[in-house]
């Protein structure tokens, strides 16, 4: 039983990682972007283009595979960036369990599909699991999701915190980097 809890934790990263990858792929096409607390400052009226209240859907063979809400994306293709303020993602997967990944500000960098969230990051699972944390950086080239901020993991029957995170999305390997405390605050079954 600890190993499955173990196991959907592991999901609910990869998942998260698949999600901010498919909203590059679906974004690098569109113009637009929005402005980041703790990303770099690039000034607003430089902006290629500007879109607020957006939303787009992926939607595959009939259903809805994910959908983004932002308050405003901005882009600038000179530096091949787009900005994201208020950024909700959610995931659909085809079992019917939902992902949803928010922050107050995101930056996706085109060229090397890297991506930055910043400010009340937030991942939560239908099945009542939730990761939070301050920020997260995603590495498209190696496929690794990292943050030096405090960290916690929570989910029904068990809670983890400590202060940094590596995950590595390929080996499915979830790592706390320091001050790591594990939880386990019992239930049914356990």
């Amino acid at each position: 039983m600890r190993k499955a809890k173990i196991l959907i934790l592991i999901l609910i990263l990869v998942i998260a990682g698949v999600v901010l990858s498919s909203l590059w792929m679906n974004l690098q096409g569109k113009k637009g972007s929005g402005e980041g607390e703790g990303l770099a400052k690039i000034p607003h009226g430089e902006a290629d283009m500007r879109l607020e209240k957006i939303r787009f859907v992926e939607d595959k063979h009939g259903k809805k595979t994910w959908e983004l809400d932002a308050k405003a994306i901005q882009q600038y293709q000179g530096q091949n960036i787009i900005l994201l303020e208020d950024v909700k993602v959610t995931f659909y997967t085809k079992d019917g369990r939902s992902f949803v990944l928010s922050g107050n500000k995101g930056k996706v960098y085109q060229d090397s599909k890297n991506m930055e969230l910043v400010g009340d990051v937030l991942l939560t699972s239908s099945d009542g699991y939730r990761l939070k944390t301050h920020s997260v950086s995603y590495q498209h080239a190696n496929k690794k999701v990292t943050t030096s901020d405090p960290v916690e993991i929570e989910g029904k029957e068990i809670q983890v915190v400590g202060t940094g995170m590596r995950v590595d999305m390929e080996a499915k390997i979830i790592k706390i980097l320091s001050q790591a405390k594990t939880r386990w605050k019992g239930g049914e079954g356990g």
